[in-house]
């Protein structure tokens, strides 16, 4: 997959190019998480190269970067699964094999989102949301029911004392409280489906994320 389209960044119209990732990518993308998520997200959730090739040896399809000016600047990951075989309050662990995706089942009706990501400088201009965008035009080219992942929800370690998970999601989804990734993911046109419990170790979500999921509109 490859598509040309502009951004503004900075103000100014900038050519980007959102397209299939390959292994002469996994510098790139390794030193975009690296920029991503930096302490006290656990380096070693960062991408390695041999979780990058089963990416793009699996499941190419679901293996997207943004690139600006020959840079990788953003990508997004994602894999088939068949929900019927996993429980609701599932980790990221469990469903994408760690992040090798060996779990990729071309025979599910979900497209999974392992992880997206775009690096700070570029967060304004609208990287993500095109990423999104072309992943939701894999899963209607692909026929399947829906994209589904998990957000999330670094403003709730402000409130774990006093609220639960579903008590802080339930005050950004009325405007009280303001949540840069499910308000972002929100306007990515997803819905909520539920709260995950220990669903990846991160301490400003308290391991909590939110489950929301964009369907096909077309089945």
């Amino acid at each position: 997959m490859r598509k040309q389209l502009y951004i503004i960044h900075d103000g100014v119209p900038t050519e980007a190019i959102i397209r299939s990732y390959t292994k002469e990518d996994f510098q790139g993308l390794i030193a975009v998480q690296s920029e991503c998520f930096p302490p006290p997200y656990p380096e070693e959730l960062w991408w390695s190269e041999e979780q990058l090739n089963e990416h793009i040896t699996r499941f190419p399809e679901g293996a997207l970067c943004c690139e600006v000016g020959g840079r990788v600047i953003g990508s997004m990951t994602g894999l088939i699964v068949d929900m019927a075989q996993y429980h609701e309050a599932h980790s990221w662990e469990q469903i994408t094999d760690s992040g090798y995706i060996r779990n990729h089942n071309p025979n599910g009706d979900t497209l999974y989102v392992a992880d997206i990501c775009v690096i700070p400088a570029y967060r304004k201009a609208g990287i993500g949301k095109w990423l999104l965008q072309s992943m939701y035009e894999t899963v209607v080219h692909l026929n399947l029911k829906r994209l589904l992942g998990a957000g999330r929800m670094p403003g709730y370690h402000q409130y774990a004392a006093e609220e639960t998970p579903q008590q802080y999601f339930d005050k950004v989804m009325k405007g009280i409280y303001k949540d840069p990734v499910i308000t972002f993911l929100l306007r990515c046109g997803r819905t909520p489906v539920g709260i995950a419990s220990d669903y990846l170790d991160d301490e400003e979500s308290c391991n909590y994320a939110a489950l929301m999921e964009w369907r096909n509109p077309f089945l």
